[in-house]
């Protein structure tokens, strides 16, 4: 659980401090709005990309080693950033530690899950999701008063040393880890056929309003995607277990589930920071301050939300935490240069409220639903299904903002306009969260499968 919570804390504080670093990354490189977008979504891309043959390369030669690397690979690329000297070579340390990210998120819960029973899942989920929501919170503020008063590169020298420490307490704390004897090996085409179709969805779609040709790759994705699931069906060693899709309904829709609320609600902070300080004119450490209302509401509330999950419905709990999320964001979608600060936090507040509730039951019914010989794969999938629903939020807003603001560079952007691209960026992302209540509710018409192995134990 320590390894668990400080690796957790280390990556979600790196993304909370950079979202409010951003528009000073942007000024200094001179970077428009839609390209600082990358910032986030080239993280993002290779952490959804990678995620499902780390996992399973971990359930077949073991995770330790993985989560042990993953957290150095994701220290190193933050210190490079420290040096950055232009925006080219700060997107490729952030692609390091997007690789970084895969592999830590890929590996640790299904370690955490490994050594507490099946009637503890949803506390030990709702405490190490407390630990992100920790590391969401205390990232807006600590990153704030860094870059107000040290500049946006001290910021990764706070996120690199965390790393270190990660990395120290991994070496020195995680759990012993039972020899794994398998006779089964990567498959190496199936992986990177993975890979490059997932790859081309995405980035075809990020790129859909800026070029003429993404929408020949998104198609070229399309394809690979569907020659992909005939070769899964048929190979012995397959990347994704598609019986886990094709006869656990559960399964699916809790997926699907949880992608469509992180496509919605992931760019809330990233829109606030360039609000609150491009179009409110607040500094950075203030608008941190204003910001952290909402994880701190995730971290306080999600432990609750695990333990409630063990014993009560986690579908009903899940669906009422998406309904809150959808609230929210359709209060957003009235925010404008006057709009009270009571109004902005008590949405942020609202969130919290939503996310906390959705999150770890929605986790808890999702490995519910499989065995747990399966965590490994299950984990790689529930993160690709969030960092993928990622990508589509932050692509949705790339395209809103090339519209919108285009692409002149980020001070010169009007005020008006950045209400304009929130209004319209939030009756999207309100319309994704409904659709995605609509797969949480239907799951009350499923049963879920029960593992043998979980019952004995």
């Amino acid at each position: 659980m320590i390894v668990t919570m400080i690796s957790n804390f280390a990556n979600t504080f790196a993304a909370s401090s950079l979202n409010i670093a951003v528009p000073h990354i942007g000024k200094e490189f001179s970077a428009s709005a839609t390209s600082l977008a990358w910032i986030v979504i080239s993280f993002l891309m290779v952490s959804a990309l990678l995620s499902i043959p780390i996992g399973r390369i971990g359930d077949m030669y073991g995770r330790k080693p993985i989560l042990k690397s993953g957290i150095l690979l994701f220290c190193i690329a933050a210190a490079l950033n420290i040096f950055a000297p232009n925006m080219t070579f700060f997107l490729f340390f952030r692609v390091l530690q997007g690789i970084g990210s895969a592999m830590i998120f890929a590996t640790n819960t299904a370690i955490l899950l490994d050594v507490y029973p099946p009637s503890k899942r949803g506390s030990v989920l709702g405490t190490s999701v407390a630990s992100v929501y920790a590391g969401s919170s205390f990232g807006p503020v600590i990153g704030g008063l860094i870059t107000n008063a040290f500049g946006w590169r001290a910021v990764f020298v706070a996120i690199a040393a965390l790393a270190l420490v990660s990395f120290i307490v991994a070496m020195v704390r995680s759990p012993k880890e039972a020899k794994i004897e398998t006779s089964q090996k990567l498959n190496f085409a199936s992986s990177v056929l993975y890979v490059l179709s997932l790859g081309c969805i995405m980035f075809g779609f990020v790129t859909l309003a800026q070029h003429i040709w993404s929408y020949i790759i998104l198609a070229v994705g399309i394809v690979l995607v569907i020659l992909f699931v005939k070769r899964e069906m048929h190979t012995e060693v397959p990347v994704i277990e598609v019986r886990l899709f094709k006869n656990n309904p559960v399964f699916v829709l809790s997926n699907l589930a949880a992608l469509f609320n992180y496509a919605a609600i992931y760019a809330i902070l990233y829109l606030m920071s360039l609000y609150l300080q491009l179009a409110r004119g607040f500094s950075a450490d203030v608008s941190g301050l204003i910001m952290i209302s909402q994880p701190v509401v995730q971290a306080i509330l999600s432990p609750i939300a695990g333990r409630l999950s063990d014993s009560k419905s986690p579908g009903i709990i899940a669906s009422f935490g998406m309904a809150c999320c959808a609230g929210a964001l359709f209060m957003f979608a009235f925010v404008d240069e006057g709009t009270s600060m009571i109004y902005v936090i008590g949405g942020l507040i609202l969130t919290g409220v939503g996310i906390s509730f959705f999150n770890s039951p929605n986790s808890n019914i999702i490995y519910s639903s499989v065995s747990k010989k399966e965590y490994g794969v299950t984990s790689s999938i529930i993160s690709t299904a969030r960092t993928f629903g990622q990508v589509v939020g932050m692509a949705i807003l790339t395209i809103i903002i090339n519209k919108v603001i285009g692409s002149i560079p980020i001070e010169q952007v009007a005020p008006g306009a950045i209400v304009r691209d929130m209004h319209i960026s939030f009756f999207v992302f309100t319309a994704i969260c409904v659709v995605g209540i609509f797969f949480a509710l239907a799951r009350k018409k499923q049963q879920p499968i029960v593992d043998i192995d979980d019952m004995d134990e």
